[in-house]
């Protein structure tokens, strides 16, 4: 590998630290390199907090060293002011002379102007080193600000008969889930919870499973719960009406009584309703989504082709009767055994084929500086 391309990469890794937690701002990577030395690390901090260039440029004990360095990143450095002021003026102001770039960010108050301002400066910039993993890296933001919703993923489990949920008959009167996957897989569950910034479930899903939406056997922040609820017959006795979790209602238009923690937005369900959702998450800056259920709102995901990844558990028990897995096609990346369990991985199509969980990697081709 190339040296632009090893930094690169090291920056890549860095990101992923800060996954689930800087949205709706991009998760970074960036160092600074001194001779053949690393002299700086950082990454994008919990949103409202320093870019990832900022927290590289601060971690370098001797900032005389800045002016002979050169910076690496993920994505093109800011240049407005949001939360933090624009990352470039910072870069300009150490007077780094060199910035070797992975991606250019699409946000409209960003898009290139980065890369003008620095290069205005003086400073010798170069775009594109392993663009395409840094493209799959930040999909999730590059699909909010390139097709206006968020990056979808599907997730269900099914029987080996490829039932999704029981028979009515088989259920206990308490309302709990029926589990079709082993402990391990439902702790990964929560773990890719944790990832992304929001979850969806249907009205069904909520009255037969009273699921609690959250993290709870993995460590970090609760997604935000979005429910279909036309009716708006989910009562304050279920999980995912205790406040304890922004949650966003759907339902039809109508009088809504106040409730802590609860946003309401109204949609029209005689008409399709995937545009409609997606529509509504984009305006909450919402750049994630997992689709957990039920099979009607995964169905209506999949026939509007408004889906990125879908992960799909196999059990090894039978139903025999219930409620039928939705029908998906898609590109298969990977298949992997949890124990008892078998998870396929399925993607919508090639644009982000490159890596994911490791089994897919393609270095870019790139020249030298």
């Amino acid at each position: 590998m190339k040296i632009h391309e090893k930094y690169i990469s090291r920056c890549i890794q860095l990101a992923k630290n800060g996954l689930g937690s800087t949205y709706p701002n991009p998760m970074v990577g960036s160092i600074i390199v001194h001779g053949d030395t690393i002299i700086g690390e950082g990454y994008t901090s919990p949103y409202g907090g320093p870019h990832a260039e900022v927290n590289a440029i601060n971690s370098v004990k001797d900032k005389a060293l800045l002016k002979e360095a050169t910076l690496y990143v993920t994505l093109e450095p800011c240049s407005h002011y949001g939360k933090t002021p624009p990352c470039a003026d910072l870069i300009i102001k150490h007077g780094i002379p060199k910035v070797i770039i992975g991606l250019m960010d699409p946000h409209e108050k960003v898009a290139g102007k980065g890369i003008e301002k620095l290069r205005a400066a003086g400073c010798q910039v170069r775009v594109g080193v392993l663009e395409k993993e840094c493209r799959e890296h930040h999909r999730r933001f590059l699909t909010y600000h390139t097709k206006m919703r968020p990056y979808i993923i599907l997730k269900w489990a099914e029987t080996a008969d490829g039932y999704i949920a029981p028979a009515q008959e088989k259920r206990s009167s308490n309302l709990e889930p029926f589990w079709i996957t082993n402990p391990h897989s439902q702790q990964l569950v929560h773990q890719w919870r944790s990832q992304e910034q929001a979850i969806l479930v249907g009205t069904n899903t909520v009255l037969a499973d009273n699921p609690k939406l959250n993290v709870r056997h993995w460590k970090g922040k609760d997604p935000i719960r979005i429910v279909l609820d036309r009716k708006l017959k989910i009562s304050g006795k279920y999980h995912v009406m205790d406040g304890s979790v922004t949650t966003i209602i759907l339902s039809d238009p109508g009088p809504k009584k106040p409730k802590d923690g609860i946003i309401y937005e109204e949609i029209d369900f005689e008409k399709k309703l995937a545009s409609q959702i997606c529509a509504i998450l984009y305006k909450h800056q919402i750049l994630s989504v997992i689709i957990e259920g039920g099979a009607k709102t995964l169905q209506s995901f999949i026939d509007a082709e408004h889906w990125d990844e879908a992960r799909i558990f196999k059990g090894k028990n039978v139903f025999g009767k219930g409620l039928i897995a939705p029908e998906i096609h898609g590109i298969t990346i990977s298949e992997k055994q949890i124990e008892t369990d078998t998870l396929t991985l399925l993607k919508h199509d090639q644009e982000h084929y490159i890596r994911f969980w490791g089994y897919i990697y393609q270095p870019g081709q790139t020249g030298s500086f």
